[in-house]
């Protein structure tokens, strides 16, 4: 086996946000610092992975979470040495299995609109576009 999944958790943070941030196409925020990602987490026990190779380094990576409604993934990101391994496509479908173990019918994705690679993969998985804008206010915390 050339990687190893397992259940994303805090122990992994640096290294997972070191990897999103080395990956073209990954964008991070003041959602994904410390805190707010560690919320993330304990509010969706289970349900993001992380794959590491036989070194122990991280080649892939996703947050999956729900609102009791929809699913969401965040940030999948696969190390270009390790794509078209079926490593993406494993992770999202251990992301949907989660999801529907608690009973979540839908999943959404976001995607930058020049990431043509990511909406090939993504349309690859059954994903299509929908007409709805995603639209966005910043609450001062």
């Amino acid at each position: 086996m050339d990687h190893v999944i397992s259940n994303l958790t805090m122990a992994d943070y640096e290294e997972t946000v070191a990897f999103w941030r080395s990956q073209i196409g990954i964008a991070l925020n003041e959602s994904d610092e410390r805190e707010p990602m560690s919320r993330f987490l304990m509010r969706n026990p289970g349900m993001s992975f992380i794959a590491r190779n036989a070194s122990g380094v991280v080649v892939a990576a996703v947050l999956c979470g729900h609102d009791g409604r929809r699913g969401y993934l965040h940030h999948l990101a696969v190390d270009p040495a390790h794509r078209r391994k079926g490593l993406g496509r494993a992770l999202v479908e251990s992301c949907l299995a989660q999801l529907a173990a608690v009973g979540i019918p839908k999943c959404n994705i976001f995607l930058f609109n020049e990431n043509v690679e990511g909406r090939r993969f993504w349309e690859k998985l059954g994903y299509k576009s929908v007409t709805w804008i995603p639209m966005q206010r910043v609450i001062a915390i």
